[in-house]
């Protein structure tokens, strides 16, 4: 099913709001790559749709965190406090919730 304009507008703020608190929070330099996605999980206990936000700090370090919610409930509170930074390093499995 096809979004509509407004709903695609909307998911754009959506994302570039918790690209921009993501940015802030982990006092991110402007060339760091963030990428926001919604993704549908059909796991037992998952929830229906959660945002997945990642960034990299080097090549070969992602940092990756989930927000089990949809990118336009997302709220700023709803981030990592900064000091987990190190502790969301990412090892790449996506597969779990």
């Amino acid at each position: 099913m096809l979004k509509s304009s407004a709903a695609r507008s909307e998911a754009v703020a959506a994302t570039r709001r918790v690209k921009a608190w993501t940015r802030e929070r982990f006092s991110l330099d402007e060339d760091v790559a963030i990428m926001v996605s919604e993704v549908a999980c059909g796991l037992p206990g998952c929830p229906p749709l959660e945002t997945i936000v990642a960034f990299w700090t080097a090549p070969d370090r992602r940092h990756q965190f989930k927000v089990f919610k949809r990118v336009a409930e997302v709220v700023e509170d709803d981030l990592p406090p900064y000091w987990m930074k190190d502790a969301i390093i990412s090892d790449g499995d996506l597969s779990c919730c």
